[in-house]
């Protein structure tokens, strides 16, 4: 319960959007790069194309692009936005968050801004982080994104793992509401057992330095534990590249599937039948087609565009959603289901009632709303270069000023 007069507060996803770069990667291009065909290619993971970022695009720009698109529709003005939440497993940096990015080009001054690292399943934990702060009543809006350079992040040599992968993002606006539906229920799983299965080792990766161990004969140079690591898999292993047990994940995956689908569905009093669109994390089309033999459904329950995009990570469940809402798949009343799954391991489900959102009508007042969010948004880019400039102008002053004594002499 909250305090709108005691009524109970819904959060409702009222905005969406996706970016995804303009180069396209073809399974033909990838034959000149790794021993491969499109054939070999298609047959086991249903791809036939990729996008990959340009030297332009970056883990923040695509994320902002696809915010900016989620607010166009949601007509919100970035200042209405309490929480951005960015779920990504390329961020630019360590830190500072690519949130607190997207937060500040967007000109969104009120909101909070992090980042949420669980891989492939983000998305979905990152849209119940926020639709609890709504139910809460400790928010009134929240902007989540899925944003991805995975590209940036793969061994070209490596044919498991480089035939998979694109960039993208999508993004939702979360609403408070009194109407029932939205987030009707979410299922957050992980079991950090399988951390060798998937990752991407960083600075201070213990598995990095076993793995190295492991290679080199070595004894490991930390007193921390970590997972034991076969000798093939270590030898895989390289700083800031994806490593990936495709075998492993693939059964992992079809598993935690049928299992996290039903416990979101038991939880908000429905069964599969009542379902009438689920969007997974594209990952692969054997997973799809598994997965819906193990809940007992035809293959078109499922939204499928990995065979355009491939896996983007924690950006493929919303642009997946962006699309099917695009081709009328979503409509008003109906119960749409997320289900991702990936590294930690983690998985998660979650249950949409969707209320009929659609993007604002075209008119004098919505005109308005666009101006005056790129009016935000280029202010937004002014400030930030001048106070750059200003900083750097200080740092200069101060250099040439006299230093003076501990008297002030």
């Amino acid at each position: 319960m909250d305090a709108h007069n005691g009524q109970k507060i819904y959060a409702h996803i009222v905005g969406w959007g996706m970016a995804v770069p303009d180069s396209v990667l073809t399974n033909a291009h990838l034959e000149a790069i790794v021993e491969t065909s499109d054939e070999w290619i298609r047959t086991r993971t249903g791809i036939r194309e990729r996008r990959i970022a340009s030297e332009r695009d970056s883990t923040t720009s695509l994320g902002l692009k696809a915010a900016q698109r989620a607010l166009d529709v949601a007509d919100m003005q970035p200042t209405e936005i309490d929480l951005i939440i960015v779920a990504t497993s390329t961020p630019e940096n360590i830190f500072p968050s690519t949130a607190s990015l997207i937060q500040h080009s967007l000109g969104a001054v009120k909101a909070g801004a992090f980042d949420l690292s669980a891989a492939c399943s983000g998305f979905v934990y990152g849209v119940d982080m926020a639709a609890q702060s709504i139910k809460s009543g400790s928010i009134q809006s929240a902007l989540v994104i899925g944003t991805e350079t995975m590209t940036r992040i793969l061994d070209w040599q490596d044919r498991g793992t480089c035939i998979l992968f694109g960039d993208g993002a999508g993004a939702v606006v979360l609403r408070a509401s009194t109407v029932e539906g939205g987030i009707l229920s979410a299922v957050l799983r992980s079991d950090g057992s399988g951390s060798d299965m998937l990752g991407l080792p960083t600075v201070g990766s213990v598995d990095l330095r076993n793995a190295y161990s492991a290679v080199n004969g070595a004894r490991p140079t930390t007193g921390l534990t970590a997972p034991e690591l076969s000798p093939s898999l270590a030898g895989q292993m390289r700083l800031y590249k994806m490593h990936m047990n495709g075998g492993e994940v693939f059964k992992f995956a079809t598993r935690v599937i049928n299992e996290s689908v039903h416990q979101a569905l038991e939880k908000a009093g429905l069964t599969i039948n009542d379902v009438s669109l689920i969007v997974p994390h594209q990952a692969n089309q054997r997973i799809i087609q598994a997965a819906a033999r193990a809940l007992k459904v035809d293959t078109d329950l499922f939204m499928s565009n990995l065979d355009r995009y491939g896996n983007t990570s924690a950006a493929s469940i919303p642009i997946a959603l962006c699309e099917a809402i695009e081709q009328g798949r979503v409509s008003e009343g109906q119960n749409v289901v997320f289900v991702g799954f990936g590294g930690g391991l983690t998985w998660a489900s979650m249950v949409v009632k969707w209320t009929g959102a659609r993007p604002p009508e075209p008119g004098a007042t919505t005109l308005i709303n666009q101006q005056r969010r790129q009016i935000s948004y280029l202010f937004a880019r002014w400030q930030m270069r001048l106070r750059r400039f200003s900083r750097r102008w200080m740092g200069l002053f101060t250099r040439f000023l006299p230093r003076r004594g501990k008297n002030g002499e």
